[in-house]
């Protein structure tokens, strides 16, 4: 609710990696990860901002950020094949009038 996001193991309590006001304070209300890149996850905040995490690229700050500014955005998911090495990742948004998005990601945080 406060914009934090931890990323814990099974097999503790406590996180491994915690970062705090990650969206400046907006709750997350869908946090998901890569189908086609285990280092990547999204998360989308209450302000229907979507922020990119790479891991291996920076694992201090979001790689990337990109708001939805026409309608707030409700939830999303992500759609992909992860056994296939064609990079192909798409975010599914859906937003408060009930309309669906379908984005697709830049091959290089869905490759592989």
């Amino acid at each position: 609710s406060d914009g934090s996001i931890r990323l814990h193991q099974m097999t503790s309590e406590y996180p491994l990696l915690q970062w705090n006001g990650s969206t400046k304070g907006q709750p997350i209300i869908a946090l998901q990860w890569a189908l086609t890149r285990p280092a990547v996850f999204f998360a989308l905040d209450a302000s229907s901002n979507i922020y990119i995490w790479d891991l291996l690229e920076n694992d201090l700050l979001p790689v990337a950020k990109q708001t939805i500014p026409s309608e707030k955005v409700v939830t999303m998911t992500l759609l992909g094949e992860p056994e296939k090495a064609n990079g192909l990742l798409g975010i599914v948004l859906a937003k408060e009038s009930g309309q669906i998005d379908i984005q697709y990601v830049k091959k290089k945080w869905a490759l592989p």
